[in-house]
């Protein structure tokens, strides 16, 4: 590893590698499914199981998985891209208990809509573009997708967030950030009836 023979050691890792793929789950081909997982889930693994031997013989180091409030909650006509941030929740949490033992500190950040350039490199599944059954619907769910990632805050603040989490002796495991009306969503999911939550979130991106 380039890194560890240039600078002697491996402090922090953070995997935040990953893009999007918006499309009905119909729509969305095995190619198009395994390529994202390949990035958004394996990249993260692979990279973890490089840097992990490093930081046993150091006894420390921090690793810091960006996973999505889409991790958390499944977002219509983003269901690959929930599905790899739902992934990286349970690797990163077993991750953790796994290697605490030797002084490995495993943290997932967990961000809402942020203006990034996420927004204009999204993927669409190849048939969401064609006469598909579900395109009224994915297209009027992919306008407030987009709007709110536009008017969504600067990801200064994610990386403010780092820096805390990196100079902190006993981090938690997750570190939500991002809109207060989407951190909320996420209690709300505990708390509410789960037909009641669905039709919600299906209000919420037009879709009903």
């Amino acid at each position: 590893m380039s890194i560890m023979i240039r600078e002697g050691c491996v402090d922090v890792v953070v995997n935040c590698a990953g893009y999007g793929l918006a499309g009905a789950a119909e729509d969305t081909s095995v190619d198009e499914a395994r390529a994202l997982m390949e990035t958004n889930f394996f990249g993260v693994f692979r990279v973890c199981r490089a840097v992990l031997p490093v930081m046993r013989f150091q006894s420390e180091g921090y690793i810091v998985n960006i996973s999505s409030i889409g991790g958390l909650i499944g977002i219509p006509f983003q269901s690959l891209y929930s599905a790899s941030k739902f992934a990286v929740e349970g690797f990163t949490e077993a991750l953790r208990a796994e290697v605490q033992r030797f002084g490995i500190r495993v943290v997932m950040i967990e961000p809402g809509d942020f203006h990034t350039g996420f927004t204009e490199h999204r993927h669409k599944a190849f048939e969401a573009d064609e006469n598909s059954a579900y395109k009224d619907r994915f297209e009027k769910a992919l306008g407030v997708m987009e709007a709110d990632e536009m008017k969504g805050p600067s990801p200064e603040k994610i990386g403010h967030l780092l820096e805390k989490i990196i100079t902190t002796r006993s981090p938690r495991l997750r570190y939500r950030v991002g809109p207060v009306s989407e951190k909320a969503t996420v209690e709300l999911k505990k708390i509410m009836p789960s037909k009641l939550f669905e039709r919600a979130i299906m209000w919420y991106y037009q879709i009903i």
